[in-house]
Parts: C-alpha cells; sequence; structure tokens
C-alpha cells in the first residue's frame, strides 16, 4: 500500500495499460455503511485488493456502564447496543442474571419473552431488507418494510410504554402483563403481515437486477464461515444449521419447536433469502406461542437489591444477527465485577475485508448490506 511519502505505485495491465494503485475511504458519513463504519480500500482499476474497516466512532463504554450500574439497572442500556433489536438485547442480559442468581421466569413470562423476541426478529429483517435494497437503488421496498414495522412499534408502546428503547424485561420475568386486546391486535397485525409478505416476495424475489447485483457475490463456504465464528442467517445461509433456539434452547423454546431457515447459496443473495423466511418463521412462532400462552405470573419475586452469589455465568440467545451472548462475573455485590457483549453484528464484521477483496468497487455496497450490521453492537 502506497503512503503518504512513498511514490505510487503502478502495475502493468491488459494491453500494456499502467494503473495506479488508489485508496478510497468509505465512510464514516456514508448512509450505505449503515452507521458510522469506515471502510479504507485499496483499488487497482475498479477492482478492491485490500479492505480495512475502521470502527469506533461510536464507542459509548456500554460495557464499562452496566459494571457502573446494579443488575436490575442495567437492563435499559441493552437498548442501546443492537438498537434495531432492544427486546433481543434485553432477553439476553436478564437470562444471564437469572442464570447467575438460579432463577427460573415463570412460564406466563417465558412465553411473552417469545412472542416479543420474534416480533423483534421481524421489525430487524423489515429494516434489514429494506435498508439493503435502497442501497442497490430500489426505493420502493423500503416504504413498505417499514410501514410493517411501524405496526411492531405500535404494539411493542402498548405493551412497554416506548416505542424503541423499551426497557421491558427484568430479571425474573417481564415488566407488564400484556394488555387487554393486545393478543387480537397482534393478531390483526399477523393477518396482515401475511399479505404483505407475499407482497415483497413477488417484489423484491424474482428481481432480475436484484439477482445480477446478489447472486454469486460475496460468496461464504460452510467452512470459512464456521472459522470467522459466523452465527446467524449469515450462517445459515451457507449451509450450517446451527440456531441457538434448537441447538440450546432456552425459554419457552425448549416447549415450541424452531424451523431453522437454512439455504445452500453461501452469496448475497441466500442471505437475503433467509431473512425474508425467517420473518415467515417468526410469525409461525408467534402464532404458536399466542395459541399457547398460559396463565399465571408474569415475573419472579426478586430482592430489590439484586446481590447474585459470587461467579461467573455465560448466556446467549439467537438474535436477529446471529448469537448475542452475555458473560458476566459476580463478586457478590449489587454491581458486575465484568459484563462483556459478545454482540454477532461485531464477529460478522470480521469477515468483510476477505469478501471484498476482488470485487469490483458496485460490488462493496451489496456485500456489505447482506452482512446486515449496526454499529451501535460492532462499537458498544
Amino acid at each position: 500500500m502506497a503512503t503518504v511519502n512513498e511514490a505510487p505505485r503502478y502495475e502493468e495491465g491488459a494491453e500494456g495499460f499502467r494503473t495506479e494503485e488508489m485508496i478510497l475511504n468509505m465512510g464514516p458519513q456514508h448512509p450505505s455503511t449503515h452507521g458510522v463504519l469506515r471502510l479504507v480500500m485499496t483499488l487497482e482499476g475498479e477492482t478492491v485488493t485490500h479492505c480495512t474497516p475502521v470502527i469506533g466512532y461510536l464507542h459509548r463504554g456500554i460495557e464499562k456502564i452496566l459494571e457502573n450500574r446494579t443488575y436490575m439497572a442495567g437492563i435499559r442500556y441493552m437498548d442501546n447496543a443492537d438498537y434495531l433489536s432492544p427486546m433481543l438485547n434485553e432477553t439476553a442480559y436478564a437470562g444471564a442474571v437469572e442464570q447467575l442468581m438460579g432463577i427460573e421466569p415463570p412460564r406466563r413470562a417465558q412465553y411473552i419473552r417469545l412472542i416479543t423476541n420474534e416480533m423483534q426478529r421481524i421489525a430487524s429483517h423489515l429494516v434489514a431488507i429494506g435498508t439493503y435494497l435502497l442501497d442497490l437503488g430500489a426505493f420502493t421496498p423500503i416504504l413498505y418494510c417499514f410501514r410493517d414495522r411501524e405496526g411492531l412499534l405500535e404494539l411493542f408502546e402498548e405493551v412497554a410504554g416506548s416505542r424503541f428503547n423499551v426497557n421491558y424485561m427484568r430479571v425474573g420475568g417481564v415488566l407488564h402483563d400484556l394488555p387487554t386486546g393486545w393478543l387480537q391486535r397482534l393478531e390483526s397485525w399477523l393477518d396482515k403481515f401475511d399479505n404483505s409478505w407475499k407482497e415483497l416476495d413477488v417484489l423484491i424475489t424474482g428481481n432480475e437486477i436484484f439477482m445480477k447485483r446478489t447472486q454469486g457475490v460475496g460468496y461464504i463456504d460452510p467452512d470459512q464461515a464456521v472459522a470467522f465464528g459466523m452465527t446467524g442467517p449469515i450462517l445459515r445461509a451457507s449451509g450450517v444449521n446451527w440456531d441457538l433456539r434448537v441447538n440450546r434452547p432456552y425459554g419457552a423454546y425448549r416447549e415450541i419447536p424452531v424451523n431453522p431457515v437454512v439455504r445452500e447459496d453461501g452469496d448475497a443473495f441466500g442471505r437475503y433469502m433467509c431473512r425474508l423466511y425467517e420473518m415467515k418463521e417468526s410469525a409461525r412462532l408467534i402464532r404458536e406461542a399466542m395459541a399457547a400462552l398460559p396463565g399465571g405470573p408474569i415475573c419472579t419475586r426478586t430482592p430489590i437489591a439484586l446481590r447474585p452469589p459470587r461467579g461467573e455465568t455465560y448466556f446467549a440467545v439467537e438474535s436477529s444477527k446471529g448469537e448475542l451472548g452475555i458473560y458476566l462475573i459476580s463478586d457478590g455485590t449489587e454491581y458486575p465485577y465484568r459484563a462483556k457483549i459478545r454482540g454477532p453484528s461485531f464477529v460478522n464484521l470480521q469477515i468483510v475485508p476477505e469478501l471484498m477483496r476482488g470485487h469490483k468497487m458496485g460490488d462493496v455496497v451489496a456485500i456489505l448490506g447482506s452482512i446486515d450490521l449496526v454499529l451501535g453492537e460492532v462499537d458498544r
């Protein structure tokens, strides 16, 4: 790579033409990086020869904040990590504290968590698909996706009091029971979403331009996906059947079976298809959980000042982007001695340089968007 003080390097190309190596910054203020991500790319002509992600522009010290907040107060800060999946973040943190204290939430709370978690998975995937198509030049899908997501946010507001930073999970269960008529409104939304899902499928999947931009682009073979620690739709799109809801079931997933969406494509198109059909599977899981929703309490009685016994634990959930894990160390006080977040966006980002190498500049956005990164979870 040519530095500031070095003479530019020239390569002998086809028909004797010489091309100068160029360094190009994409971001951190670029709409298609989905946050403040900076990619430093080395180009030879239109081909990417090297790519270095530069992160840290959104670092807010969430892990350190968790260590300076009581166990119950820390739940609220989990919303700011993957800010498109707050319900899932909170479930992971609450589950880690419960595991540390040996608490089992009531069955009704576990079912409510499943319902809200799968709603959040659909909401996250709607943003992933809508913004992905916007990156590739299609404007209509994001309008469809945000129209459907708006219904979910309204339901979140009814049950938790907030649309975005929900602060709904609690150690031992959930904050509020479901409001009167809430399940009926959710059922109505699901009925509408069945038709909306078909609209999205027809609008996007068979689109010739979209298929040309994504099929065969950013291919990840199964061994490579495992070696890089990929999880979630990225891993399953490469043919690896691994889903924590099935392989390490937690909560109500131990009673309601999940059918993971697995594809063999391994490319950007396969990752899109995984997310599309995961939304359909999430809708099925919500319906089953609603039908089997038990009565009873929504939270286990816990002391106001939680003091888990000394020890350590790791608890992970299947987030919208992969394995979201929380590692906690307790020293017996009201505050965690150490809190570590295993953010899937951060881990999934590490394969980006490998995927970019050898592709044309026009494929960079198509590859990056297929990873579905949230920079709040990368930087933390």
